[in-house]
């Protein structure tokens, strides 16, 4: 049996992809509009106002105009869930009632018996935690510890919240009873080693548990909060075979369906926060491992969401937090607003002091990051005296400085002169002067071909369409037709073969060989999933978005093959005119004359 992308036998995915119609598929997560042929909807991958996703059915693949992302539905599943290709064809596979080979070649995605019972311990573990806070008088005081902090009963159902009782073998006891190899139990985190004895103890102890689930929602380790006095005030379970914490958001399994419709992130540090903020109605809610943002946990947002709200703590610590992860957020192209959590206090204290409805404006009224820095910047200075404007005014110029909107630099620069009495022209003169500093520094280095797609996709503007140069226009309709049609593959891999002049068109055509070899039919989406390659897969859907008509002769294929060949020797002449303009210059005459005969001896071909 042939095997496709991560040992999956190409069946599976044929039949995958055959029970997975694209607009079904992507109409779960983007409002469609027919338009003709296609549909169409707002790009789910990036912030747009005008519709450029493109979905078609008759070729079973989407692409967007906007940010160019584009695939069959196995593709799309990945991009917008964030799977491997092995996890989005076997979650397509389940939700289909499609079988999957285990004991033909190589499986799918091979068991790993140790990491399933490690996830049977940790939801049976979550449920007797939740049991005991619930049911029994060991959980009496977690229980109201818990309503004190304004948590409902439908909350502490929601998340899942249970109970270590303050005793060494609870867990020990229970896991026991059950079969489970303590020793597997301790490597993966639920239980402790005895220190002067053999044996095994309860790794947590008198503590409220909260459970940390993975993606699709399966619990993976634990967080437990002491009850009263104690160090550490919260224990994370270790690093494991289910957990880590570098590449772990707590709530992501619930908040990813309100994050993929809002396309926006809210970003907390606290667990308790997460569930406040569900509680007042906002689901969009993440928070980090009690540990700093990593690289990792950026990709997973960027991957599910165009914006970030930054809601950590209102006091000196949170809003220190709050200003490394601007960087972090910002250079991955996330769009970031800082919310203001006012008097000192943490979102769940707040949410408790002025209630949701308020929370919400918090929210909702989230500032820029330029506006956050130069409300952190102030607080470091005393502005009643000469030498603290100054001093604040020479450390908020440069943020307003490079700031890329002349309207924006206005905005803050008059805040600034209003705020500090200062003259307008005088603190703008200063800021032109900073830009021209930055600009010598960076030799001017902005993207300027592709500035719409710096960062942001601002406003929905969609660069205008660039008019594509012959040769590329010939290539991009030879795949077209070729993709199409066998027989139109196989009289160009006759003529032409590899001699596309884009690297991207000729891999393309080496797959098609490859895939028409096979015996195979043509079939877009199929041949996408043979591709093993993103940017191809993108190329192909671009190139079958043209509205090129699928019929062809041999005339059409020999006037797009010539067009194609007669690219590299126009890309020789025009070197060796400059060559004969630089002999000229030079005063060679001689060589001059020798270069135009070459040139003449060129042109007749």
């Amino acid at each position: 049996m042939s095997t496709g992308q991560g040992n999956i036998p190409d069946d599976v995915i044929e039949a995958v992809l055959a029970k997975s119609d694209i607009v079904d598929t992507v109409s779960k997560y983007v409002h469609l509009t027919k338009q003709g042929k296609y549909l169409k909807g707002l790009c789910p991958f990036h912030s747009e106002k005008t519709p450029s996703f493109t979905v078609t059915p008759e070729r079973q693949i989407f692409y967007c105009y906007g940010c160019g992302k584009g695939g069959n539905a196995i593709k799309f599943r990945m991009e917008i869930e964030g799977f491997s290709f092995p996890e989005a064809v076997r979650t397509m596979a389940e939700e289909n009632d499609i079988s999957l080979p285990e004991g033909q070649g190589v499986p799918v995605i091979p068991r790993n018996p140790e990491k399933e019972r490690l996830l049977e311990a940790y939801e049976l573990s979550a449920k007797l935690y939740h049991f005991l806070l619930k049911n029994t008088e060991h959980g009496t005081e977690a229980m109201k510890y818990l309503r004190s902090r304004g948590m409902s009963d439908k909350m502490i159902d929601q998340f899942q919240i249970g109970y270590a009782p303050d005793r060494w073998d609870t867990l020990v006891q229970f896991l026991t009873k059950r079969s489970f190899d303590l020793k597997e139990m301790e490597k993966g985190g639920l239980l402790s080693a005895r220190h002067e004895q053999e044996g095994y103890l309860d790794r947590f102890r008198g503590r409220i548990m909260f459970p940390i689930h993975d993606r699709s929602g399966k619990v993976i380790a634990f967080a437990g909060r002491i009850l009263g006095d104690g160090q550490p005030k919260y224990l994370n379970s270790p690093e494991t075979l289910l957990f880590n914490k570098s590449r772990t958001l707590y709530n992501l399994h619930q908040a990813k369906t309100s994050i993929r419709k809002l396309r926006q992130i809210l970003l907390f540090e606290g667990y308790g926060d997460v569930i406040s903020s569900w509680e007042a109605g906002l689901q969009n809610g993440v928070a980090t491992m009690g540990t700093s943002l990593t690289e990792n946990q950026v990709a997973i947002m960027k991957s599910m969401a165009e914006e970030v709200v930054v809601i950590y703590d209102g006091d000196r610590a949170g809003m220190a937090a709050a200003m490394k992860v601007i960087p972090m957020l910002e250079g991955a192209g996330l769009g970031v607003k800082i919310a203001l959590v006012s008097e000192g206090l943490d979102p769940d204290e707040y949410i408790r002091k002025f209630g949701a409805e308020r929370f919400r404006h918090v929210v909702e009224t989230a500032v820029s990051t330029t506006k956050f820095k130069l409300i952190y910047l102030k607080k470091n200075h005393i502005l009643l005296e000469e030498d603290g404007k100054i001093a604040y005014t020479k450390e908020a110029l440069p943020i307003i400085a490079a700031l890329h909107s002349s309207t924006e630099r206005e905005v803050y620069l008059r805040e600034l002169s209003s705020e500090l009495n200062l003259s307008y022209e005088s603190l703008k003169q200063d800021c032109n002067l900073l830009r021209q500093s930055m600009q010598k520094k960076r030799g001017d280095g902005d993207n300027k071909e592709k500035r719409w797609n710096n960062g942001r996709h601002i406003n929905g503007r969609q660069p205008a369409p660039a008019l594509l140069p012959a040769y590329h226009a010939a290539e991009r309709r030879l795949l077209s037709l070729m993709l199409q049609d066998a027989e139109a593959a196989r009289y160009v891999g006759e003529r032409l073969g590899e001699a596309f002049n884009i690297e991207d068109h000729a891999a393309i055509a080496v797959y098609l060989y490859a895939y028409y070899a096979q015996g195979k039919s043509p079939d877009i989406s199929r041949f996408m999933s043979s591709l093993h390659d993103d940017r191809l897969e993108k190329t192909v859907s671009s190139i079958m978005m043209m509205e090129a008509p699928a019929e062809w002769n041999v005339q059409v294929l020999d006037d797009c093959i010539r067009e194609v060949l007669k690219y590299p020797q126009q890309r020789e002449i025009e070197q060796k005119k400059e060559e004969m303009m630089k002999a000229e210059r030079s005063g060679d005459f001689l060589r001059a004359a020798q270069i135009a005969s070459e040139i003449i001896a060129l042109e007749r071909q």
